[in-house]
Formats: structure tokens, sequence, C-alpha cells
């Protein structure tokens, strides 16, 4: 009986072993059906710069296919629409890249454009090595998150980056704090590193994106684009055309009984540079005007990122800090002694989103821009979904 059951193991073994070379075999095979691989990585910016980027080819009348991973990953088609990534309960796992592969390799494109999806240093280097096998990557930025994974410092975090550069290959980047420690990393992998200026992208360009877009990326995407021979102006009309990722920061306003919230959602960029750049960009736009309330929403695993928020209220301009989620402590601990605004505590895992609204518009006389940030899974999707459904509710002359 004992014998029996080692056979049956051991055929078993091998019966999964023989599968994963098939398997191997078959994503080596629709890898090389497709000519051009980009690789999107970076700390911020990732599914901007993978969606710019298939449009900017789209224009050059090549066939792309591409996937991003952020807020809501999407599969792109080559006319460029799009479908979300199925994934077994809802959970993210960089081996889907494999069916990614597939269902791109059958669409005969020219160029694959992949978020990367892989934060520990290990799985990125697996990424590239065998998941993808880049020709172009793209190394968008190193910035403060996901230290745990890739840090202790900023410099490791790059290092932990440029594990998906592809050897002997391209990689553009618009890095600039830490490009030393990039062409150092390219230069031992024989890849050529191509760094971008952003403010080579002229103010007239970016006014021709209908929503808030990044230099920085869009200089990413033009460089991409040259290295496969789409001209500017192409590449530029391509991006315009090209649906934005639904993490993009928006802007919306919501009337209340006193006034007007004007909500901008930037909880998309969750580190804290990322966070004051958005707030920035929009403000010198005139898109949110003072008195600022800022929201974070809090995550029992973004412990240090909810911390990481709070100390943000003096560059945010902020009056009143709104703490949503749990545990609201930690963002409210590391609030900085010498603020003088007001704090309001809404926090709890289950808190009825309709109530933390009401508190909210109680302090809002005149016009107010709420500013979100941190991260949006938890009680901020809840937030989001209920002020959508109060878009679709009738007005009281419309009730009447």
């Amino acid at each position: 009986m004992v014998y029996y059951l080692y056979g049956v193991f051991a055929f078993s073994v091998g019966v999964l072993f023989v599968a994963g070379l098939v398997e191997r075999r078959g994503h080596q095979r629709h890898l090389a059906e497709i000519p051009v691989r980009i690789l999107v990585n970076g700390i911020r910016g990732k599914s901007s710069i993978t969606r710019l980027v298939a449009g900017a080819l789209r224009a050059g009348d090549l066939g792309v296919v591409a996937k991003t991973t952020g807020t809501a990953a999407r599969f792109i088609h080559p006319d460029s629409t799009e479908e979300p990534v199925y994934r077994k309960f809802g959970i993210a796992n960089v081996v889907e890249q494999i069916g990614v592969v597939r269902r791109a390799a059958a669409a005969e494109p020219d160029v694959l454009v992949m978020e990367c999806m892989a934060i520990q240093p290990a799985l990125q280097e697996l990424n590239q090595e065998v998941l993808v096998r880049s020709t172009i990557g793209v190394l968008s930025n190193v910035r403060e998150d996901h230290l745990e994974e890739m840090g202790p410092t900023l410099d490791d975090v790059a290092r932990s980056l440029a594990r998906s550069m592809p050897a002997g290959g391209v990689c553009v980047t618009a890095e600039r704090d830490r490009r030393a420690v990039l062409e150092r990393e390219a230069a031992r992998r024989g890849c050529r590193l191509v760094a971008v200026d952003p403010s080579e992208v002229t103010g007239d360009e970016m006014a021709g994106f209908p929503y808030l877009a990044f230099k920085e990326n869009v200089a990413i995407a033009l460089a991409v684009a040259a290295e496969l021979g789409v001209g500017r102006e192409a590449a530029l009309r391509g991006m315009y055309a090209a649906p934005p990722d639904p993490g993009v920061p928006s802007v919306e306003d919501y009337h209340t009984e006193d006034g007007t919230v004007r909500l901008a959602n930037i909880f998309a960029a969750n580190d804290p540079q990322s966070t004051v750049m958005n707030f920035r960009q929009l403000a010198a736009a005139g898109k949110i005007k003072p008195p600022f309330m800022t929201l974070i929403n809090c995550r029992p695993d973004r412990i240090a990122r909810n911390a990481q928020m709070s100390r943000l209220v003096a560059e945010l301009d902020t009056d009143i800090l709104v703490l949503i989620g749990h545990p609201t402590k930690s963002a409210l601990d590391a609030v900085p002694a010498d603020w003088r605004g007001r704090v309001l505590d809404l926090g709890g895992p289950d808190r009825d989103p309709a109530d933390i609204w009401h508190n909210i518009t109680r302090y809002v006389t005149g016009n107010t821009s709420l500013i979100a940030i941190g991260n949006i899974h938890g009680q901020g999707e809840r937030l989001l979904e209920h002020l959508e459904s109060l878009r679709h509710l009738p007005t009281p002359l419309e009730a009447r």
C-alpha cells in the first residue's frame, strides 16, 4: 500500500512537471509571436503611461494590445476597446500575465504594452525574465512607497525597479533624483537608458488632453514612440484619443444645502510626493480652490501610509482633516504638532458612507474643496459609490 501511494505521488509530480514544461514552451512561443514587448514599471503613473504609449503607437499604424493593472485592471484591444481582467476570487497574481500574453498573441499585434504588477524584487525579475521578456522597458519614477518590500532606502527601490530592465534592450525613464543608480543598473544589464526631460513637452501640447495629464508621462510615451519610429505629432494625436485610466485625478462638484463641495479624487496618487504634485497641479489649473478639507482613507494594511498622508496637512493647505476607514489613530498620531487645523474623525470599517458625507457637509458653507487621498479601497470606495448614487437622485424641483 505504501509503495502504491509513493507511485501515485511520483506519477502526479511527473504529470505536473510535464504540464509545466508544456505551458512554459507555449508561453515562450506566444512571446516570440509578438515582435515588440513593452513593460511599464515604476512607482507612479504606470497605468496612465501604458495607455498613453498604446495610444501613441496606434496612431503610428501599429497593432497594439495593452494591459493595465492599477485602479481597475483592463485588457485593451487593438481597436482601443477594453474589458476588465477577470481574477479568480478577485486576487491579483503575476501568473495572470501568461493568460494575457496568450490572448494578446491571438490578436497578432505588432506591440504588447504591459503594466508591471510585481512588487517584490524577486517577482519583478521573474516578471521580466520569464513572463514578459520585454524589448523596451519603462521606469516612470522612484518614489517613497512599498518600502517594506523594496526599501528601506530610495536607492534600494531604484535597484529593485531596475530588475525589470531588459538586458540588451532599451529603458525609458523620467526619474531624475536616482538617475545615477539607474544608469549603473542599466550598464550592468547592457541596457540603453533613455532619460526624458518633461520640460520639453509644451503647454500647448498638454492642453490637448481632456483630463489632467502629467508632462513626465507624456514625455515617456513620446520617447517610446520615437524608438518605434512614430513621429511626435502622430503620437500626441493618438495620446489625446486614448481613454484615460479610471485612476486619473478627477474633480466633481456636489451641491449641499449651504454650498458646494468640489471633490478632488487623487486616491490613486498614494505616495506623499505624488499626492502633493497632484494637489499643486490641480490648484495651479484652478480646478480646486481654498478653503481646503483633506480626507484620508485609512487601511489596516497600510499603517505607514496612513501616517505619511497625515503629515501632508500643511503642504495641502488643509483647514479641516477628515479621517475615514480604520485605524484612524495611525493617521491621527502622525499629524504635525504645529498644525492649527481641525480634525474630524469619522473612522470605522463599517461606518455608513451617508453618515460620513452628512458630517462632512455640516462644515461646508459656500464653496469648499475636499482633497481625497491615501488609498481608495475600503471606505474610500464606499464613499465614492454613495456620492455616485447622489448624482442620480432627482432634484427637489424634479421630484415634484
